[in-house]
């Protein structure tokens, strides 16, 4: 398996293995005037042996390493290792050190599966690395040395892995700011890891980027604009630079170039790409409507978070179509000049931390029974719903519903499943007329699955759902200890927030509620 470093930006020239007799030297530290120079193989640094270059870029040497001496199995960490080395001498900026200092306070304080796990680090005056996990797989890039054009239907799985890869960053109060195809590993079961957090900012630590070095920082051609005025820790940073990977999968072009200067980078603070239709035929407007999304000048224009970004991907059928997805051109000089006005005038000012931006914009999942359910019921479901909604301006509603498979074959044999769905998609659609969609988006789901809690949670899961709500059990408390209800499952199992709404009115004494004879149902 190619390993996470293994495109370099340069030739991997191995150094010969030391001479017999001859013990394995650790290179010169930085600071004294000579080169860094790579490790040859049988090295010992820190009690770890090293082994095969892997990687030789511009910004470090990433080596294969294994414990020197053997270790007891709960001593060892059970999984591969890999050896970062910056590149540190006289000749290099200060960004080298700074990024290196930047990645040792933020890699040990993240966790999940799309990050690798931090083991060790060296001291910095003496010879500074980081050891972690060695994460198999193809970074981004592998799909861009492709010949042709990637399938649709691919560009959105990408999209939506790494999508959701920035969404746990930033639900651990940190933002990657150099998400770039070499900095995005996708692994065989299409999970995406994010490597390389020299240039991140995490909300928790101090940024030393902001501090010692008073200039914007990263890869130009998958810089944001805020970040080109010194804005670190916006979570829509990490948005534009997919939303430029996806450009650049889709049309094989970078939208803004790959600028060298400072003016044209600034460029993409009022500058419209040119629309992905326009480059290739066959990209469907919900995909163009995407892109363009992720890649606006101003933050607020974008999608405010990363999960809702994966959520339209892997829902392309129920993504609002605006003149951005339908445009062939780029925008008139009016538009551009329009653009250039605002640019002008903008004010970035800092950001809320990440997790308080999710928080206030988050998908909300409602869970709607298909059968067995009373007017009663749906009404407070909507009521609950509608609270929710008004004070999370711009959240995103998921109506669900489960059916089971077997629900096809006990209908009339002229109805198709395609049009069970349609029948049930209907219903929710119907359901959800009374609600004020103002600043929402709003989509409907029929999921099929015999276990209608597991399938819930395993949606809210799938689509980093927010909040749920859902019907309270009708059972008596001495049933629900008894029988693991729906709800109950769901409430326990979710990684989210549960409300579980239940109705106190009958049906016919609703009307009331217009004559202030009766209280709103409470959840």
């Amino acid at each position: 398996m190619p390993s996470a470093w293994s495109k370099a930006d340069e030739p991997a020239d191995p150094a010969p293995p030391p001479g017999p007799g001859r013990a394995p030297q650790i290179p010169e530290a930085p600071g004294n005037g000579t080169a860094m120079k790579k490790l040859a193989p049988g090295t010992e640094v820190d009690g770890f042996l090293v082994h095969d270059c892997i990687h030789a870029g511009g910004m470090a040497h990433i080596y294969t390493v294994t414990y020197a001496q053997p270790r007891s199995p709960g001593s060892s960490p059970g999984f591969p290792m890999v050896m970062k080395i910056p590149r540190m001498t006289t000749g290099d900026g200060a960004e080298n050190i700074v990024s290196f200092e930047m990645e040792l306070q933020i890699l040990p304080a993240l966790h999940g599966p799309h990050v690798p796990r931090f083991v060790a680090a060296g001291d910095l005056l003496r010879l500074p690395y980081l050891v972690m996990e060695h994460m198999p797989g193809h970074t981004l890039q592998h799909w861009l040395d492709q010949p042709g054009a990637q399938p649709i239907a691919t560009i959105a799985q990408l999209g939506a892995a790494m999508a959701q890869a920035a969404h746990s960053l930033h639900q651990q109060n940190c933002c990657h700011l150099d998400l770039k195809p070499g900095n995005v590993l996708i692994q065989d079961d299409g999970n995406a890891v994010l490597l390389d957090f020299g240039l991140s900012c995490h909300a928790h630590y101090p940024d030393l980027l902001a501090e010692e070095l008073r200039k914007a920082v990263g890869s130009p051609a998958w810089m944001a604009p805020e970040q080109i005025v010194g804005v670190r820790g916006d979570l829509r940073s990490d948005i534009f630079a997919i939303g430029v990977m996806l450009y650049e999968l889709t049309t094989r072009e970078l939208p803004f170039g790959n600028p060298s200067t400072d003016g044209g980078l600034r460029q993409r603070m009022w500058m419209a790409p040119t629309p992905p239709r326009a480059l290739r035929a066959d990209v469907p407007d919900w995909l163009q409507e995407i892109i363009l999304r992720c890649l606006e000048p101003e933050a607020a224009n974008r999608y405010a978070t990363a999960a809702e970004l994966a959520f339209d991907l892997a829902n392309p059928g129920q993504v609002p179509i605006t003149r951005r997805g339908l445009r062939l051109r780029g925008l008139p000089l009016w538009g551009q000049l329009r653009r250039w006005i605002r640019a002008a005038g903008m004010e970035y000012r800092p950001s809320p931390l990440p997790t308080q931006q999710i928080s206030e914009v988050p998908i909300l999942m409602v869970a709607l029974p298909h059968k067995d359910v009373s007017d009663a019921t749906l009404y407070s479901l909507r009521q609950a719903v509608a609270r929710s909604l008004s004070t999370r301006p711009g959240a995103r509603l998921a109506v669900v519903t489960v059916i089971s498979p077997s629900a096809s074959s006990s209908t009339d044999s002229r109805r198709s499943e395609t049009q069970l769905h349609r029948t049930h998609l209907a219903q929710l659609k119907q359901w959800a007329q009374g609600l004020d969609s103002a600043g929402h988006g709003i989509s409907f789901h029929v999921l099929e699955a015999s276990d209608v809690a597991q399938a819930l949670v395993r949606y809210a899961e799938g689509n980093s759902v927010g909040l749920i709500i859902l019907g309270a059990a009708t059972h008596g408390l001495h049933m629900q200890r008894l029988i693991a209800t729906v709800p109950m499952r769901v409430a326990r199992d979710a990684p989210c927030t549960v409300i579980l709404v239940k109705q106190q009115l009958p049906f016919e004494a609703l009307g009331q509620l217009h004559t202030g004879h009766a209280s709103t149902p409470t959840t």
